[in-house]
C-alpha cells in the first residue's frame, strides 16, 4: 500500500486549488461590478438586479445625483443615485440599462475568521480588478457621520485582501462568489473594512430602493457600556448596561426625565447593554411611539417613558 504524505503535496497543487477557488469568483462577479465615475471622483458598484438597480457605498457618490457605469463587456450607462444613507455608507443607484448581470448576496453572518474572501472593484480605474485574501478579524466597528450626526456601522468585515483608491463600493465576496461586503475603506497598511451584507443592512438597502432614504428613530442620548453593580447584575441577570454621558436638550430622553450617570438597561423590553444593540432596537417603527425605558439610578429601578424622534440627517 502506497501512503501519500503532506510533504507529497507540491506547491503548484496547492496554488492550483487556491488559484482555483479565486479564478471562479472573479469569473462569476466581474461582470457584476460597475466602475463608477461621477462629477467629483469614482469608484465602483455592484449590480444586484438585473433591471438595474447597483449598491455602492455612500461617500462615493455623496453630492452626486447621476453619473456613468461602465463594465467589463464594454458597456457604459448612465445611473441616477436613488438614496443614499451616510451612516450606513451605503448607497442604491439606477442604471438605465436591463438585462444586466446581478451579484448573489451572501450573509456575512456566517463568515469565519481565516476564510477566503475576493475583492472585486476599480482601483485607480482599472475596471475589474481582482486582490484575495482572508477574513482577518469580524465584529469590528466603523464611524460614520452625517451632518452633526455620528453613528457606528457594527459587524464590519476586517480583511488582508488588498484594497486601493477606487475600491469603495466594490464587492467583497466569500469563496462561491456570494457578495458578503460593500467594500468601504483602507484602514492601514494591509487592512481593508467593507460593509458587511446581513439583515441590517439588507434593511437598509430595502429602504433606499423603495423611498429613498432610511429612516431611524433619535433618543437623544451619548453613552458607553458600564458594568452593573454585583447585586443588580444578579438580580437582572446580566453583567451590564449603558451608562448615560449625555442628554441631548430638548430631545425625547430629555423629555422623558433621563438625566446623566443613569444606567440603562433595557428598552422597549429588550435587555441592552452596548451602544450598538440600543442602535438595533431605535429603529424607524418606534418613531412617535412610547416606550418604556428601564433605567438605575442611585442603585434604584426605574421606569421613564420615552417617545423617540426621526434622527434628522
Amino acid at each position: 500500500m502506497e501512503l501519500t504524505f503532506i510533504s507529497d503535496v507540491t506547491d503548484d497543487d496547492a496554488l492550483d486549488a487556491y488559484s482555483q477557488a479565486v479564478i471562479t469568483v472573479a469569473e462569476r462577479l466581474s461582470p457584476s461590478v460597475a466602475n463608477l465615475r461621477v462629477r467629483r471622483g469614482g469608484g465602483s458598484a455592484v449590480v444586484t438586479t438585473p433591471d438595474g438597480f447597483m449598491l455602492t457605498s455612500a461617500h462615493v457618490v455623496a453630492r452626486a445625483r447621476r453619473g456613468r457605469a461602465s463594465f467589463v463587456d464594454g458597456r457604459e450607462l448612465q445611473f441616477e443615485v436613488v438614496g443614499a444613507d451616510a451612516l450606513s455608507n451605503l448607497a442604491v443607484l439606477r442604471a438605465e440599462g436591463r438585462e444586466l448581470h446581478a451579484a448573489e448576496l451572501g450573509d456575512a453572518e456566517k463568515l469565519r475568521v481565516g476564510q477566503l474572501v475576493v475583492a472585486i472593484g476599480n482601483p485607480h480605474g482599472f475596471t475589474g480588478s481582482v486582490t484575495a485574501g482572508v477574513v482577518s478579524a469580524l465584529g469590528r466597528s466603523l464611524p460614520t457621520r452625517s451632518g452633526a450626526n455620528v453613528r457606528v456601522v457594527d459587524n464590519v468585515i476586517q480583511t488582508d485582501a488588498a484594497l486601493n483608491p477606487g475600491n469603495s463600493g466594490g464587492a467583497l465576496a466569500d469563496g462561491r462568489g456570494r457578495v458578503v461586503g460593500i467594500n468601504t475603506a483602507v484602514a492601514g497598511v494591509g487592512l481593508g473594512l467593507a460593509v458587511p451584507i446581513n439583515a441590517a443592512t439588507r434593511q437598509i438597502v430595502g429602504a433606499l430602493m423603495r423611498e429613498g432614504r432610511f429612516r431611524r428613530a433619535y433618543l437623544g442620548i451619548a453613552g458607553g457600556p458600564r458594568p452593573l453593580p454585583p447585586r443588580l447584575a444578579r438580580s437582572l441577570g446580566r453583567e451590564g448596561g449603558i451608562e448615560v454621558v449625555q442628554v441631548v436638550e430638548g430631545g425625547p430622553a430629555d423629555r422623558a426625565g433621563m438625566r446623566p450617570e443613569d444606567l440603562i438597561v433595557e428598552v422597549d423590553g429588550t435587555p441592552v447593554e452596548r451602544m450598538d444593540e440600543l442602535q438595533s432596537i431605535v429603529v424607524s417603527d418606534l418613531i412617535g411611539r412610547a416606550v418604556r425605558a428601564k433605567v438605575i439610578r442611585e442603585g434604584r429601578e426605574r421606569e421613564l417613558e420615552l417617545v423617540p424622534a426621526e434622527l434628522e440627517a
